[in-house]
């Protein structure tokens, strides 16, 4: 795989037009069309162009489909573009993190939390990793029945309890996780249904769930900062780095402020890898070819011994996978910006207060940027011999200033738990398709039940 810095190769020319979008209803607009299926809405405004018009309520609303115009819009936040207001439920579970602030806060806590997930502590972070999931892979046995989806969301808890927090009781990890699964689900209602459009102060049964599970997200981590602040200074783990960290003017981050990276890392370093990995799973057990391929691969660079952090560059078919599964249920399924004054999207203008959205899952599955776009084929990846693939018609992570800084953190996770895993079993995941849930993350929409082979 090659991905160029400009422009796709041998692609037909594209003019940019705004065109009409689907017809909506009065006051709500296409909100009834979205709520019902974001993501086959996407792809219907996709198949009306490259920027279409639409309507989010009363909000005039872009999107845009070409990855041109994804680049322009990924690259220009914090420049001719803002960060929109997300809702009520998600900003009681995320607050001001750096996903969420804006201008010069969002600059300072990006310096301030950096430097907790680069690449020489993403490398102190790989063997917790492994050893995690070697701890799972021991409790597996040959014909065993599995449910994929509470494997891997235990496995990455634990992962994220370690190497975030610097514990290891089951309490941490539990309490969070069903704080968190209610999150997701509560956000993700909101998001795409009436109360999106409801102001703040409307007290609705869903505010209410959120509400509490954020209370106890406040309370878990509010107890491991504690800890952590009645301790030893210095630990290697995340939370510890971001207790130590300083901006130029010698502050630290506050409580709050500690409380909603936190979060922020935890979603990053859980949510997404453990949807990921199920949607792996189910990829590679209806692809026989794959698995074969990546087992393969398992077999020849690592033969009988455990992966470690210097292998992940070697499993290049493993990182592949994970690649081709971003690509076809990517976790984080759309972004939007607001505009501001001067803005334009493709040399055309964009109204100042226009909501300009993109969603990964309708352009990673445009047959214009991926041949056979439905088609699980992890060799589109291939440094060589793979597809020319333009630049940001894959982001999965995002992009620009604004990318997700936990991107290597979540590729190393998930390409290092699957190499520990395959290299032992093969799953079989039961007939019948699994569909995906936009919520906060891309989620399956059932669990997924699976047969375990020792290989």
């Amino acid at each position: 795989m090659s991905t160029q810095t400009g422009p796709a190769l041998d692609t037909p020319s594209r003019g940019h037009e705004i065109v009409a979008g689907p017809k909506g209803v009065p006051l709500l607009g296409n909100l009834p069309q979205f709520g019902k299926n974001p993501l086959a809405f996407f792809e219907l405004l996709r198949g009306h162009g490259d920027m279409v018009r639409w309507r989010f309520g009363r909000k005039r609303c872009v999107f845009i489909a070409d990855p041109e115009c994804v680049g322009e819009l990924l690259t220009e936040t914090e420049g001719t573009f803002d960060q929109p207001s997300l809702g009520v439920a998600f900003r009681a579970v995320m607050g001001n993190g750096i996903i969420v602030a804006r201008g010069r806060e969002w600059r300072r806590k990006r310096t301030l939390v950096q430097p907790s997930v680069r690449p020489k502590q993403v490398k102190s972070y790989a063997a917790t990793m492994a050893s995690s999931a070697v701890d799972l892979a021991d409790t597996w046995s040959d014909g065993q029945r599995v449910n994929i989806k509470r494997e891997m969301a235990a496995l990455t808890q634990k992962i994220a309890v370690r190497t975030i927090f610097g514990v290891d009781t089951p309490a941490d990890s539990e309490a969070m996780g069903r704080a968190m699964d209610v999150a997701q689900l509560e956000i993700g209602k909101e998001f795409a249904g009436i109360g999106a459009l409801l102001p703040d102060w409307v007290p609705t049964p869903g505010r209410a769930r959120i509400r509490k599970a954020a209370a106890v997200i406040d309370a878990e981590v509010g107890r491991v900062v504690a800890r952590h602040r009645d301790g030893e200074t210095e630990r290697p783990d995340l939370l510890s780095r971001l207790l130590t960290a300083v901006d130029e003017s010698g502050t630290r981050l506050s409580d709050e402020e500690i409380r909603d990276e936190t979060v922020t890392l935890y979603i990053g370093g859980h949510e997404t890898t453990s949807s990921t990995l199920v949607w792996a799973w189910y990829l590679l057990s209806r692809n026989p070819r794959v698995r074969d391929a990546l087992t393969e691969e398992l077999d020849r660079v690592l033969g009988d011994r455990e992966p470690g952090f210097d292998d992940y560059a070697r499993l290049t078919y493993a990182q592949a996978v994970v690649k081709e599964t971003l690509r076809l249920y990517p976790t984080i399924w759309l972004i939007t910006g607001v505009a501001k004054e001067g803005a334009t999207i493709g040399g055309l203008p964009m109204a100042e207060g226009t909501r300009v959205w993109t969603s990964q899952w309708a352009t990673h599955r445009d047959e214009r940027w991926f041949p056979e776009p439905e088609e699980f084929r992890p060799e589109r990846w291939d440094a060589t011999g793979g597809d020319e693939i333009a630049e940001y018609a894959w982001f999965p992570f995002g992009g620009g200033p604004r990318v997700c800084i936990g991107t290597r953190f979540a590729m190393v996770e998930a390409v290092l738990i699957l190499a520990v895993l395959a290299r032992r079993f093969d799953l079989d995941v039961d007939p019948g398709t699994v569909g995906p849930v936009p919520s906060l993350t891309l989620q399956p929409d059932r669990d997924v039940l699976a047969t375990v082979r020792a290989r």
